[in-house]
């Protein structure tokens, strides 16, 4: 049951973006348990369902997903600007997250969750860290959020607390497959997650696709070709290209996502297209570390699925999946000259379909009959979204995060008016602001670690 009085039986109306191409003006989305039970014009549904409850509102979207994100990262914003990856990584954000209790990491996530559900995302694709993994799992659980979570693994250039034996961080993944993977109503998944060639060795590598072949639904989820310095130092380590070393170690395939992608060869590409393997594209995140801009366009070309992340806090520093989707709009028609490049429907469905399909979720994305029940419901009575000609231009262009009437997920409501109904919001917040980093003690620990 919804926990804020949304009845299990309920009719959403107004003008429905059901996917990227199809657009009901005066539409309705009639929600039955989890799932929703039709989709259509207003009047045939009410005449259809007769004695449900119909609720008014201006637009409604299928739930947003958010393809790459660190939800424990949410503690470090402003922590770290205008630094490029490396620097950023091995001097900010390691020694951050080394330094943090399990309830600071559970603040963390819940952090993260929180500001996901108020800006519309119902699903994340969630890279955690090395420890007190479980809390985020359990945090995710209890927000209501849908999401695929994995501890990260790292067995070299890691700082104390964050480095582990591979036998020993493979092991305790495994242990949290075993508790969460399905969990929730089967909301929450596992995805394997080694952090990135850089800090893992081979044989972390392989034993990240021995333990993700061994279960199910389980993904493997890591970072590639973000920054020219992490591709020098893995072709250092292995002599090879970083998509080409991942194919080698066997981080490639349809239950693979990499993020970002940013520098990748045409021998690379070729791997990508060929594996199935799903691209997720972090706009704002590249830019703001100076990475580069990633080959979109030509990725979506090739036939490879790309998805729409926001990465984390501290580069970017949001996680609002409307900004992505306009930061990846724009990007793209500067990258390609092209005004016509990742027009409004593409991003859109990067930010919905495509991102469920690299989470693996397979009714998740789309406002359809049978799919699962997760609609987000849009203000439109502002002076940004009038007039409003068209709705997936507004939603791509126009819209924030802070235009989010509601959220809902598996059909329960987990958001509504500026209120958190499966937790208390304030106090997550007063909790993450009473968080005291001591990065200057953490980033001694790491000092010598880096490439």
């Amino acid at each position: 049951m919804a926990r804020d009085g949304f009845h299990t039986k309920v009719i959403l109306s107004g003008t429905v973006v059901a996917d990227s191409s199809t657009v009901i003006d005066e539409g309705a989305v009639v929600v039955d348990g989890d799932e929703i039970a039709a989709v259509g014009d207003v009047d045939t549904v009410l005449g259809d369902y007769p004695n449900h409850e119909v609720r008014e509102h201006d637009l409604l979207v299928p739930g947003l997903v958010g393809g790459h994100v660190h939800s424990v990262q949410s503690l470090g914003r402003g922590i770290a600007d205008d630094t490029e990856l490396l620097d950023w990584l091995f001097e900010y954000v390691l020694p951050m997250e080394s330094s943090l209790s399990a309830e600071e990491m559970r603040t963390a996530a819940e952090l993260g969750y929180l500001e996901c559900i108020e800006s519309g995302t119902t699903t994340v694709v969630d890279h955690l860290s090395v420890s007190h993994a479980a809390e985020a799992f359990e945090a995710a659980g209890e927000l209501g959020i849908r999401g695929v979570l994995g501890k990260v693994l790292m067995d070299q250039r890691a700082p104390e607390g964050l480095r582990e034996d591979a036998d020993a961080a493979l092991a305790e993944s495994e242990a949290l497959i075993e508790e969460y993977h399905g969990a929730f109503n089967d909301r929450i998944r596992y995805a394997v997650t080694p952090r990135f060639a850089v800090s893992c060795t081979e044989e972390c590598l392989r034993g990240a696709r021995e333990l993700a072949d061994a279960y199910e639904g389980v993904r493997i989820h890591t970072h590639a070709s973000e920054n020219r310095s992490e591709i020098e130092t893995v072709a250092e380590d292995t002599g090879m290209r970083n998509v080409e070393w991942l194919h080698e170690v066997g981080l490639t395939g349809e239950d693979v996502v990499l993020a970002h992608c940013v520098h990748t060869d045409e021998t690379e590409r070729e791997l990508l297209a060929e594996t199935g393997t799903h691209v997720t594209h972090c706009p704002s995140s590249n830019m703001k570390l100076a990475s580069g801009v990633a080959p979109i366009w030509e990725y979506r070309e090739r036939g490879i699925n790309v998805a729409l992340g926001n990465d984390g806090a501290p580069c970017n520093n949001t996680l609002d999946p409307f900004t992505e989707m306009r930061q990846a709009s724009l990007l793209g028609k500067v990258e390609e000259m092209d005004p016509t490049a990742l027009a409004a429907p593409d991003v859109f469905e990067m930010a919905t379909r495509n991102g469920a399909k690299a989470a693996g979720f397979e009714r998740v994305g789309e406002l359809k009959e049978g799919w699962k029940a997760d609609v987000v419901g849009i203000d439109t009575d502002l002076t940004r979204a009038t007039p409003l000609h068209d709705a997936l231009s507004h939603l791509t262009f126009a819209a924030h995060g802070e235009d989010v009437a509601f959220t809902m997920v598996d059909g329960e409501v987990v958001y509504e008016d500026g209120e958190l109904t499966t937790g208390d919001a304030d106090d997550i917040r007063k909790r993450a602001q009473d968080v005291e980093l001591d990065l200057e003690a953490a980033r001694e620990r790491a000092a010598d670690l880096r490439p």
